[in-house]
Parts: C-alpha cells; structure tokens; sequence
C-alpha cells in the first residue's frame, strides 16, 4: 500500500480586540499552536490524503489517517485545502482544529506524480466537547456566539462561555456585519472574524 506523511497542528485562537470607537481592529490569525512532533508513515484510504469525510486518529506525537468505523478514529475531515492556512479559504465556522499538511515527496500518490502539496484539513471531532462550537472555547475562527476575555496588549483570547475554562468570559460576540457602523449601540468591542462579515460586535457579559 502506499505510504504518506504528514505534520498535525492543532490551532488555539488568540485575536486582538478592540474597545468600540478607540482603537482598530487588526488580524484574527492564531497566536498559539501544538505541533506534531512525529511524521509517522500513513496508509491512504481515499484519491487524496484526508480528503473530505475521511477521518484521523488522535495522539500526544502524531496524527494518523484512519477508517472513519475504526475504534481509533476521533475527527472528521470536513473542508480540505491545498497551500497555506494565511493564504486559502476560511475553514467552516464550526471547525473544531486544523492539520496542517507538509508538503512532501513520496515514493507515489494518488495522481502518480510523486508529491503530496502542502494543505490543510478542516477537522470537526466525531463526539463531543465541539470546541468550534458557539461559546465552545475554543477553534481555529470566533464566531457569533463565541465569549473572550482580555489577555493584555490590546488582545484577547476564547474562552468558554458557560465559564468552564481557565478563564471566565468578559465579552461575548452577539453579530457578524461587514463594518462597525452595523454594531448595535452596546457593542463594547469589535473583533475582526474574516470572511463575508469580518467585524464581530461583542457586548460584556
């Protein structure tokens, strides 16, 4: 069978917020990351590596393409992208964490021309805690319904909104709009969310 490669990270999300009408927003990009410190030799299941529904293992070191019936698979492939995270489409809002995908040569792949591309999955986990869920804590985007909390310099960072993370939530993100003009009157942040409605509108909580 053929063999590939592949490097996991799980995304933690740091953005930087901004108290209404003072200061600007700037990227939402992650902050923080656990990297796989192993590239274990993987079997393919599918015309292309983690492909949409395929589904991974969970470990301390690595991450393995698994059967989505097996008794190791943990997370589900749910949107797949070739190139950087920085550079392609947004991973779905629910999205639980990320793999990063290096890009590597191989003895041969599924077109035959020896190279797997540098990618990245979108990986939702098969039973819960959701962490990309609204208030979850926790996933590569904030999303509405996402709560925070400051964590100095202007930035803050997800936290779970029932209060069962390490940090209680300060601010809770209550509206998608395409410019802070849309917030409503109580809006006391704005984070910056990306895509078709980048400002987040945040009330304290």
């Amino acid at each position: 069978m053929r063999s590939r490669r592949f490097a996991g990270v799980l995304v933690a999300l740091a953005v930087v917020l901004l108290p209404a009408g003072c200061r600007t927003s700037s990227s939402g990009a992650p902050a923080g990351s656990a990297r796989s410190t192993a590239s274990p030799t993987l079997p393919g299941y599918g015309t292309q590596f983690l492909a949409v529904d395929e589904c991974s293992s969970f470990g301390t070191a690595s991450f393995t393409e698994v059967p989505c019936t097996g008794e190791r698979a943990a997370a589900r492939v749910i949107a797949r992208y070739d190139g950087a995270v920085a550079d392609g489409p947004l991973c779905p809002a629910t999205t639980d964490f990320v793999l990063h995908i290096g890009a590597q040569r191989t003895d041969g792949d599924e077109d035959g021309d020896g190279t797997i591309p540098q990618g990245y999955a979108c990986m939702r986990n098969l039973e819960p805690p959701h962490p990309g869920d609204p208030g979850g804590g926790g996933g590569p985007r904030t999303i509405v319904g996402d709560c925070v909390y400051g964590s100095g310099h202007g930035q803050v960072r997800e936290t779970a909104c029932d209060g069962s993370g390490k940090r209680q939530p300060q601010y809770r993100v209550v509206r998608a709009v395409t410019s802070r003009d849309a917030c409503p009157a109580a809006t006391a942040l704005y984070v910056q969310l990306g895509g078709e409605h980048p400002v987040g509108c945040a009330r304290r909580v």
